[in-house]
């Protein structure tokens, strides 16, 4: 990997404690509370809000570090939007997922509307550094706009009913948005969701149907793969 290792200078708790601790809160549908409550029956004794501030600081180092899935030519994207209410305000959370439901990427905006679309295209060029062999969205009519301007020779597929993939992909987020109480701010949602959504890809397996000794193995893969992105084998 080319991005720098993880530094927990001047922190006293070791590295395995931390990363466990950062584990737990973005793999699990706890709260910081809970998560507390769980390293003191291990008998460690941290605070909520130690926690919090390790989550916010390394949560985002870990993700960069996490390998991500190679992009393909026949990669289909499956679009949606999700409004989620930040301080009486409405804002709308855009996704994009592959046909595996592995998460592309995502966005917080405050408009649901051409640009707002737009701007989710253009992120995920960018960031995959491919076009798909097609898109599928719902029926909103700024996605139509927005694809004839980014990527006109591109299949779009506009139907609700064949965009289950991308609109099952909330329900996580959404167990988390009521264990959490909401989110505080647009950037916070921003932060949180983008660790939530790369650790979730990383221990999630894919769609198609595997074996019990198939998944079992990919965890172990995945708890490999954890340790090794957040120096915590040692």
């Amino acid at each position: 990997m080319n991005t720098p290792s993880v530094s927990y200078k001047n922190h006293r708790f070791p590295p395995q404690i931390i990363a466990h601790a950062v584990w737990l809160y973005f793999r699990f549908p706890l709260s910081l509370r809970l998560v507390e409550e769980m390293l003191l029956e291990r008998g460690i004794v941290v605070s909520y809000e130690t926690i919090r501030r390790w989550s916010r600081k390394f949560g985002a180092a870990y993700a960069k570090r996490l390998r991500r899935k190679m992009p393909s030519r026949n990669d289909v994207w499956h679009l949606d939007e999700v409004v989620i209410s930040i301080g009486g305000r409405k804002h709308w959370l855009w996704r994009a997922v592959d046909q595996d439901g592995y998460v592309l990427d995502e966005i917080v905006q405050s408009r649901r509307d051409t640009e707002a679309a737009k701007r989710l295209l253009l992120r995920l060029l960018k960031k995959q550094g491919l076009m798909p062999k097609r898109i599928v969205t719902d029926k909103l009519r700024s996605y139509c706009a927005a694809k004839r301007d980014v990527m006109p020779s591109i299949e779009h597929r506009s139907h609700k009913g064949l965009n289950n993939r991308a609109e099952n992909s909330h329900l996580p987020l959404r167990k988390r948005e009521r264990v959490m109480q909401g989110f505080r701010s647009a950037g916070s949602l921003q932060r949180f969701t983008s660790v939530f959504s790369a650790v979730r890809n990383l221990f999630v397996p894919p769609h198609q149907k595997r074996s019990a000794l198939a998944t079992h193995i990919h965890r172990i893969h995945s708890m490999a793969q954890w340790k090794a992105v957040t120096a915590a084998a040692t």
